[in-house]
């Protein structure tokens, strides 16, 4: 299985520099071109998409549904994008559609972290979601997609894109992590993350819009390592109920990471001058790359 987490493009709130958790907040016309960039990119590598999962936010189904066009485009089976609500982004409470605090001075604290110190008793004072609230979406996102198809051993070729938000893939990521055993994760050689090589890999990714984790999801040769077993004791866990609270361990697969936080597709991407680039994207625009054409035709 090949496993691609994804960030979804850039939004009117990105560049306003507001909170935007569950807020509806709309591609602006360069992340929408970031978008259209990253599915032709993945066409050119020759990946078809087997499945392709998406937040029900509109930057993250307009994402996945660029990836799917694309997708659709050289394949011979048309992919539909899988909607979910529980991949939504971290419910940012009484922040959501509000600036950015500034860090105060001399202290440790956030912004956000001091302004909730002073307020959180408040009357209409609503928190952020919990970290445990959203590692249970991600648990349950797991439990329910990603491991059967993973135990689908009639299907092992599935190529999977999620298309979601930087922190709850911050989520899904380390969730996933957990249930691998020590040792089973690497990476690609040649790849080096953070400086010195030495990022944990709990903090991989460091989504930038439209960036990219790329997985190669393998299960190990057992026939060289272990005596010969009877059919039964090789059951897939396919057959077994799979729990957000009892995720089964993956003894008998390995992890390859080959990209982190790849942003390739957006090489020489520039945002168009006059603030039309941070403008949100009109979806009655025939062809976004028609219009960045006719831009530079003017």
């Amino acid at each position: 299985m090949q496993l691609f987490l994804i960030r979804h493009g850039e939004t009117v709130d990105n560049v306003a520099q507001v909170y935007a958790g569950i807020k509806d907040s709309p591609l602006t016309m360069h992340g929408s071109l970031q978008a259209e960039r990253l599915g032709r990119f993945f066409t050119k590598k020759g990946l078809l998409f087997s499945h392709v999962y998406s937040s029900d936010l509109q930057r993250a189904t307009k994402t996945a549904n660029a990836i799917c066009t694309w997708n659709d485009a050289a394949g011979a089976n048309k992919v539909q994008v899988i909607v979910k609500e529980v991949l939504r982004e971290q419910d940012f409470g009484f922040y959501e559609g509000k600036p950015f605090y500034p860090r105060p001075r001399d202290s440790h604290k956030s912004g956000k972290e001091n302004h909730r110190s002073q307020h959180e008793n408040d009357p209409d004072f609503q928190d952020v979601e919990s970290k445990e609230s959203m590692d249970s979406r991600m648990n349950t996102f797991l439990a329910d997609n990603l491991l059967p198809l993973l135990f689908d051993e009639q299907q092992q070729e599935h190529i999977i894109a999620v298309v979601s938000h930087g922190i709850i893939l911050s989520h899904l990521w380390r969730c996933f992590l957990r249930i691998l055993p020590k040792n089973s994760v690497t990476l690609m050689p040649g790849l080096s993350v953070g400086k010195g090589g030495v990022t944990p890999l709990e903090y991989l990714g460091g989504w930038s819009n439209t960036g990219y984790l790329e997985l190669d999801i393998q299960r190990k040769s057992l026939a060289a390592t272990e005596p010969a077993k009877s059919k039964s004791s090789l059951e897939s866990p396919i057959s077994q109920s799979i729990h957000k609270d009892s995720l089964p361990k993956l003894h008998d697969y390995k992890v390859t990471i080959k990209t982190v936080n790849g942003k390739e597709h957006m090489q020489g991407l520039k945002r168009t001058k006059g603030g039309v680039g941070s403008s949100k994207f009109d979806e009655g625009q025939k062809s976004i790359e028609s219009f960045f054409k006719k831009q530079k035709m003017g």
